[in-house]
Formats: C-alpha cells, structure tokens, sequence
C-alpha cells in the first residue's frame, strides 16, 4: 500500500519568542515491511540552524533553531511511503513466557541486549505489582507469549473505552487505570507498563493509521491525528506489534513514524522556548492511500 502523508503541527503564542529550540521526529522509519520514497519538513520561520539526526533508537531527527522574534511555529512533514503486506508470526509457536523472563533476568545474554533496555522504567512509566497483576490474567502459566500477549491487547480493548476528552498527554498512568478510559497513547502504555511490570520488554511505537469514511462520505483532508501502539520482543521472532486501541496486530494500514520507550522518546514536536507565554496547538494530519479507493486518518 503507498500513502501520501501530511503531518502539520502549528504553535499560537501569546507572546513573542526570541530564540526556540525544536527537534522533530516526524519522518516515517525505513523497515523491512516500509519503504520511504521521499520525506520533506518545511519550517516557518526559517531556522537559522537545521542539523538532522539519527537519535539513540535509530529515529530521524530535524533539529532547528529560530533566532529571530516570531509568534507563529508551524512545522509540515510531506512523505510518500510504501507499507508491505507482511505474513503474522504463529502466535502458538512463540515460547511459553516464563522463559523469555528468564531470558531477560541477569546475567543477559549479549544477543538480547538491544531489547533489554525496553525491561526498564521509563520517564513517563513505572511497573508495579498492580499492572503485574492485570498482566497475569492474560500470562497464564505456560501460555506462548503472543497469544498472551494477544489476549491482554484484547482486554485493554475491552476494558477501556476510547475518549477522547478523558485524558491529555499529561495524564499520569494511574488516572487512566481508575477512569477506564483514554486515547491510543494510553492504550500503549498501559500495556507496555504491564508487560514490563512481568519482566518483558516492550516499546512504544508512534506513526499513523489509515481509516475509512462512512460510505458516501468523502475523505477529510487533514482531520486526523498520529496514532499509538506497542511492540513486545520474541525470542526468535524479534519485535512484534499490536494495537490495543483497535485489538489487532498492524499490517498495512499502520505508518510507522518513530520507536521509543514511551511517548517522551517519540514526540512529533519537542523543544525550549525563550518567552511566549501560553500557547495553543494545532495538529492536523492526512493519510491519503494510492490504491484507487477512498480513505481517512
């Protein structure tokens, strides 16, 4: 599948900045299951600086400065990238997931020292023995690891309804858990913090997703936003992605934009600021797929 993507992030200040600091993490990942044809990011104002980067878990970094006194940020990355059908691994053939804790238990091996760093705290999540125990309904002794890991992706899409009002990026886990509601990056974290609260490593992965409008409707242009899921590592296998906000495991209709330990890793906009005061954000993304029919994110 091949898809047109505009993501445009526009910040309002109430008063003048002098200098700003950004990074940008909005080119789509070069994967065996994506391509990217192309990637673009245009910035108003002119930066004085830009200075790309590979950052530490391998995403693509813009990196600017603006020094001059402006009021208005607007940030558009334009892509074109190619999503490849993929075959699903065999949930059942995965090893039972007692092992791959032991796995992860000092002394590790050298081979899974990558994915060991996903074992750990992050800035925005905490294992505790409360997410260990919601885990363990779905870790069952024995159980292979996907299809456990697969049965929690469908309790948090069942336990959980989809508000988007119910949180901000701001809101601590613990208030998801008590309201039982939330957006796709609490979805994510939810399950990437009760995985890790097992012992399992598991990561956060930021990009978009493509939908469909009602039929007989037409597709909005840039009403959309980014999307959130999780990926576990399988021994063998390697890092495996599901989606808890829809319960399923992304195939071609998910963009992957960015990889980190949680969503402080992977912001599509981030930096200081000199001045400004309060500001508002406008976020508008737009999925257009090539396939000859009509389509929405």
């Amino acid at each position: 599948m091949i898809y047109n993507l505009i993501h445009r992030t526009i910040y309002e200040y109430a008063a003048p900045v002098t200098v700003s600091h950004h990074a940008a993490r909005v080119e789509p990942r070069v994967l065996p299951q994506q391509s990217v044809e192309h990637c673009s990011v245009t910035i108003s104002p002119l930066p004085s600086v830009i200075k790309p980067r590979v950052d530490f878990f391998g995403n693509q970094v813009c990196g600017f400065s603006i020094q001059e006194i402006h009021q208005r940020l607007e940030v558009t990355a334009t892509s074109r990238v190619t999503v490849f059908a993929m075959t699903q691994p065999a949930l059942a053939l995965s090893p039972e997931w007692e092992g791959v804790v032991k796995l992860f238990s000092d002394p590790v091996s050298p081979e899974v020292v990558e994915p060991y760093q996903f074992v750990f705290d992050s800035p925005l999540l905490r294992v505790s023995p409360e997410l260990a125990v919601y885990a363990k309904q779905s870790f069952t002794p024995g159980t292979p690891l996907l299809v456990a890991v697969a049965d929690l992706n469908k309790r948090i899409f069942t336990d959980f309804k989809y508000d988007p009002v119910a949180t901000t990026v701001a809101t601590p886990l613990e208030e998801v858990l008590e309201k039982r509601a939330g957006v796709c990056q609490d979805f994510a974290h939810l399950a990437i913090a009760s995985l890790r609260s097992l012992g399992l490593p598991a990561r956060y992965v930021s990009g978009y997703l493509r939908t469909r409008p009602p039929a007989g409707k037409p597709r909005l242009v840039g009403a959309d936003a980014s999307h959130a899921w999780f990926s576990v590592f399988c021994p063998d296998v390697g890092w495996v992605d599901f989606d808890p906000t829809n319960n399923v495991m992304p195939g071609e209709e998910h963009i992957t934009v960015a990889f980190g330990r949680d969503y402080s890793d992977v912001s599509p906009v981030s930096g200081v600021i000199t001045g400004g005061g309060s500001h508002v954000v406008k976020v508008s993304v737009d999925v257009e797929a090539l396939d000859g029919s009509e389509s929405m994110k």
